[in-house]
C-alpha cells in the first residue's frame, strides 16, 4: 500500500513538473510572439481584423458585475473570484474552472477511496470525511491557490506600469493633445495589461460612454486605490478646470514614492511574512507528507466517532490560524 501510494504520488508530482515547465515555455513562446506583432494583446486582435466593438466585448467579457451597497456576502465572494480569474489574464471562464475543479476533485476522492477500499481499511463516515476534504483541498484549493498567484503577480505588473502610463500621458497633454489623445497613445506605446485597460477606455469613450464612467469602470474592475484616485482627478479637472497635467504629474510622483515606502516596509518585514508563510504551508505539508508515507496513521483514527467533530474542529483553529497571520503580515502603506 506505501509503495502503491508513493508511486502514485512519484507520477503526479512528474506530470504536475512536465505540465508545469510545458505551460511555463508555451507562456514564454506565446508571449513573445505576440510582442513581437503588437504591443498588447488589444492592438493584436486589432491587428488580426477584428474591428473595435468586438474587439472591446471580448476583453470585457470576463469583466466582474458591480456590486451593489447591499450585496451578500456570497455574491462579494463570486464578484471576488471573477475578478481574480480576470487579473489572472486566464481567458477561461468562472463556470469553467469551477467544473474543471470540481471533477479533479471528484477524480482524487474516488482514487484515494478506491486505494483505501483496496487496502481493506474501514470505509466510515470519519474516513469518507477525511478523504473529502483531501479531494477537496488537492482539486480546488491548489487550483485557486495557482490562478490567485497569478492574479497578484499581474495586480502588480499593472501597479508598476501606472506610474508609466501617467508619465505618457501628461507628456501628452503637455504637448497640446486633448485627453482622449491622450489615452490612445498610452494605449499604443504601454504593454499589458495596463495597455488594453487603456484600450477599452479609449472604446467606451469612442462608442459614446462618458470619460470618468469609462475610467470608473477601469477602477472598479482592477480594485486599485490609484487608478480611482486617477479618475477622481480627470473628473474633478473636468468639473472645476486647473492644470491636468501637473494634477497627474504630482499623482504620478506620490504613487512612485509610496511604492518605494512600501518596498522598504516589505524588506523590513520580510522575516516576519516569511515566518508567516513556513507556519501557514508547514502544517499542510506535514499532513500530506505523512498520509503519502503512512495513510494508516490517519485512516485508522479517522474510524473513530470523535474525527467527525475532532477534524472540522481541527481544520477551523488552523484557519483562524491563517487568517490572523495573514492579518499580521499584511502592512497597507
Amino acid at each position: 500500500m506505501t509503495q502503491l501510494l508513493l508511486r502514485l504520488a512519484i507520477l503526479i508530482a512528474v506530470f504536475a513538473t512536465v505540465f508545469l515547465l510545458s505551460q511555463l515555455v508555451l507562456g514564454i513562446v506565446l508571449n513573445r510572439r505576440a510582442e513581437l506583432g503588437a504591443i498588447n494583446r488589444r492592438m493584436l486582435l486589432l491587428r488580426t481584423g477584428h474591428d473595435r466593438d468586438a474587439v472591446r466585448l471580448t476583453l470585457l467579457k470576463a469583466a466582474p458585475p458591480v456590486l451593489g451597497i447591499d450585496a451578500s456576502l456570497w455574491r462579494r465572494a463570486y464578484v471576488g473570484l471573477i475578478r481574480m480569474i480576470m487579473t489572472s489574464g486566464i481567458n477561461v471562464s468562472v463556470g469553467t474552472i469551477m467544473v474543471g475543479a470540481g471533477i479533479a476533485a471528484g477524480a482524487i476522492f474516488v482514487l484515494i477511496l478506491v486505494l483505501a477500499i483496496s487496502a481493506k481499511f474501514g470505509i466510515t463516515l470519519g474516513v469518507i470525511q477525511l478523504i473529502a476534504i483531501i479531494a477537496v483541498i488537492a482539486g480546488i484549493g491548489i487550483p485557486l491557490m495557482i490562478v490567485s498567484r497569478l492574479a497578484q503577480r499581474r495586480r502588480r505588473r499593472m501597479q508598476a506600469q501606472f506610474p508609466d502610463a501617467l508619465d505618457i500621458f501628461v507628456r501628452s497633454l503637455r504637448a497640446g493633445h486633448p485627453v482622449s489623445s491622450a489615452i490612445e497613445l498610452v494605449t499604443q506605446e504601454m504593454q499589458d495589461p495596463i495597455g488594453s485597460e487603456f484600450g477599452l477606455v479609449s472604446d467606451e469613450v469612442s462608442y459614446g460612454a462618458d470619460l470618468t464612467e469609462a475610467l470608473d469602470g477601469m477602477a472598479e474592475r482592477w480594485n486599485m486605490e490609484d487608478l480611482r484616485m486617477f479618475a477622481v482627478c480627470v473628473s474633478v479637472q473636468s468639473e472645476t478646470g486647473g492644470n491636468l497635467a501637473e494634477i497627474l504629474e504630482n499623482l504620478s510622483r506620490v504613487i512612485r514614492d509610496r511604492a518605494q515606502m512600501l518596498l522598504k516596509v516589505r524588506a523590513l518585514s520580510s522575516e516576519g511574512r516569511m515566518t508567516g508563510w513556513m507556519l501557514t504551508v508547514l502544517p499542510v505539508l506535514s499532513f500530506l507528507a505523512l498520509f503519502t508515507y503512512n495513510p494508516a496513521f490517519y485512516l485508522d483514527v479517522a474510524q473513530d466517532r470523535i474525527f467527525l467533530i475532532g477534524f472540522p474542529m481541527l481544520i477551523g483553529l488552523y484557519a483562524i490560524g491563517v487568517f490572523s497571520i495573514r492579518r499580521l503580515t499584511d502592512l497597507k502603506v
